[in-house]
C-alpha cells in the first residue's frame, strides 16, 4: 500500500510570513501611496562623457567584501516551502553576478528548527555576501546574543541585519509592540556578536537622530528604508481586510521619505555604511542614491516575482538593473562609484 505524504500544519508564523509573500506580489496593493522622493532629482546630462561604458566599474567593498556592484538584495522570506525556492534563486542569481542579500526575518526557523531549511542558500552561494535577519523588537521577547548566534550560524553569515519595524508592530495584530530599551540592547549585541550588526527600517525610514543613536551602539551600516516602496502598513492593512476585520488607513501615509532619510543620515553621520532602500526600482534610481550619499542601493518586492519562477529570471531583471546604473554613469561621465558620488544632482522645485 502506497505511503501518503502527510502535509505539515504551517506555525501561526509561517502562515503570516507566506500571506506576506503573496500579498507582496500584488504591487498596487502594497506599494506606498506616495513615492520615494528620488523623483524629484535629475542628473546634469554629460555630452561628452569620454568614457567606454564597458570600461565603467560598478565595484565596492560593503561590510569588508569586495562586490561587482552596489546592490544588495533586500531581506524578504522565509520559514515555508514556497520561500526556500525563492530565497534559493535569488542567492544564486546573486552569487554569479557577485552582489549581497539578506534573508527574511528568521524568527519563524528559531521557533520552528523545521523552517530552517527555506533560508538556506550557501550550497548555492558560496561567496554571496549574505546577511542573517532578525527582528529588533525580539530582544525584548526572549532573544539574545545566543538567538543572534543562532540566526548567523543557521546560514553561514557574514553580518547580521536587525530591522526595526514600529508601525507594522503596531498595528499587526499579533505584533509585539514593547521598544522600551532597545537601544542598550542592540549596543551590547553589536558588542558581542563575532560579525558586523545592520540596523535597517522596514518602509517608514530612519532619521538623522535614530542613525547616531544606532551609530554610537556600534552598528556597522545602516539601511534607511524610507517611504515610498512595499509598505508593509499597507500589507498588515490587507491582512486585515482578508480576515474581515477592521482596515485603518491612518497611517497610511507614514514615514520619511527615501531621498530625505538618506542625505539626513550622510550628513549627520559622514562616515557611516549607508544602504538606500525604500522605492529603488531601477538602476537610475540606484545612481540617484548614491550621489545622495548611499553606499549601496537595496530592492526585494520587483524581485520576488522573477525569485518565484527561476534564478535565469533574477539574473535578467538584476543584469538590466546594473547596466542602467552603467547608462546613469555613463551619461554623467562617471567611471567608478566614486565619481558619481560627485556627479551634478538637482532637485526640481515642488
Amino acid at each position: 500500500m502506497p505511503s501518503r505524504r502527510v502535509k505539515k500544519t504551517l506555525t501561526k508564523t509561517q502562515q503570516r510570513k507566506k500571506e506576506h509573500l503573496e500579498l507582496c506580489l500584488d504591487t498596487e496593493t502594497v506599494s506606498s501611496p506616495s513615492g520615494s522622493g528620488l523623483d524629484a532629482y535629475t542628473f546634469v546630462h554629460n555630452a561628452l562623457p569620454d568614457l567606454d561604458i564597458d570600461a565603467i566599474d560598478t565595484g565596492t567593498t560593503f561590510l569588508g567584501k569586495r562586490l561587482k556592484a552596489p546592490l544588495l538584495i533586500s531581506s524578504m522570506t522565509g520559514g515555508f516551502g514556497l520561500a526556500r525556492k525563492v530565497n534559493r534563486n535569488l542567492a544564486t542569481a546573486a552569487q554569479e553576478l557577485g552582489l549581497a542579500m539578506g534573508v527574511g526575518s528568521q524568527r519563524v526557523a528559531i521557533e520552528e528548527p523545521s523552517a530552517a531549511d527555506s533560508f538556506l542558500v550557501r550550497d548555492v552561494a558560496p561567496d554571496l555576501l549574505l546577511l542573517a535577519n532578525l527582528g529588533a523588537v525580539q530582544l525584548n521577547y526572549g532573544y539574545g546574543i545566543d538567538q543572534c548566534r543562532r540566526a548567523v550560524q543557521m546560514i553561514g553569515a557574514d553580518g547580521l541585519i536587525l530591522h526595526l519595524n514600529v508601525l507594522q508592530e503596531a498595528v499587526q495584530p499579533e505584533g509585539n509592540r514593547n521598544f522600551a530599551g532597545l537601544t542598550d540592547k542592540i549596543a551590547a549585541i553589536c558588542r558581542e556578536l563575532e560579525v558586523p550588526v545592520v540596523a535597517k527600517e522596514v518602509g517608514s525610514g530612519i532619521s538623522a537622530e535614530v542613525a547616531m543613536r544606532l551609530a554610537r551602539a556600534g552598528v556597522r551600516a545602516i539601511d534607511v528604508a524610507g517611504k515610498g516602496g512595499t509598505s508593509w502598513y499597507a500589507v498588515e492593512a490587507s491582512r486585515a481586510a482578508k480576515a474581515g476585520q477592521p482596515v485603518d488607513v491612518a497611517f497610511a501615509n507614514w514615514g520619511i521619505p527615501t531621498d530625505q532619510a538618506l542625505a539626513a543620515v550622510r550628513q549627520a553621520l559622514p562616515e557611516m555604511a549607508l544602504v538606500a532602500s525604500g522605492g529603488i526600482r531601477s538602476g537610475l534610481d540606484m545612481a540617484k542614491a548614491i550621489a545622495l550619499g548611499a553606499d549601496m542601493a537595496a530592492l526585494g518586492q520587483p524581485l520576488l516575482a522573477p525569485a518565484l519562477e527561476s534564478s535565469g529570471n533574477v539574473l535578467k531583471s538584476l543584469r538590466a538593473l546594473i547596466y542602467e546604473l552603467k547608462v546613469a554613469m555613463l551619461c554623467v561621465g562617471a567611471r567608478d562609484l566614486s565619481a558619481l558620488r560627485r556627479a551634478p544632482l538637482l532637485r526640481r522645485q515642488a
